[in-house]
């Protein structure tokens, strides 16, 4: 009779354990992304990144960003930010293109990302998921930090 107790809440501890692990898994936005230039589209052109990688980690119920950049120049860039899937904006830490974002979750696999410079909406962001896991596309419209419209479509492998 005493065991009965120990084994019951050994399987409610394996059970919460087992519920976390599924809803970590869940989030597609986990883990860490590189661009596949040879698949995206920039437009202007001539303003596409050399690398850029991502790596997201799960923090509350949202993500902290860590992105690493080479841009159209050669120049490295690296910014960060902790966003919540709630649309508020949140700072983003060494984006010269913006200093606010915000994230809704649309459905499992469809996330939408706003950006601000100035209070002011530069572009929104649309990420599509693939059902393994294994990649999404980007698009993403508005204006970038020259003034220009853009109109990119941008596919990331995971790593």
């Amino acid at each position: 009779m005493k065991q009965r107790p120990f084994a019951v809440i050994c399987f409610a501890w394996g059970f919460l354990l087992a519920l976390s692990a599924a809803a970590y898994a869940q989030d597609p936005n986990l883990g860490s992304w590189r661009v596949d230039l040879a698949k995206s589209k920039y437009n202007p052109a001539n303003l596409a990144p050399k690398s850029i990688t991502v790596k997201s980690s799960a923090s509350g119920n949202g993500l902290n960003v860590v992105v690493e950049v080479v841009d159209s120049a050669g120049k490295p860039l690296h910014y960060e930010y902790t966003v919540a899937y709630d649309g508020r904006d949140v700072p983003v830490k060494g984006d010269p293109g913006r200093d606010a974002t915000a994230m809704k979750k649309i459905d499992d696999v469809t996330f939408e990302q706003t950006n601000k410079k100035d209070g002011k909406v530069t572009t929104v962001s649309r990420f599509v998921y693939t059902r393994d896991g294994k990649s999404r596309t980007q698009t993403t419209t508005g204006v970038n930090p020259q003034g220009e419209k853009i109109n990119n479509t941008v596919v990331w492998l995971r790593q």
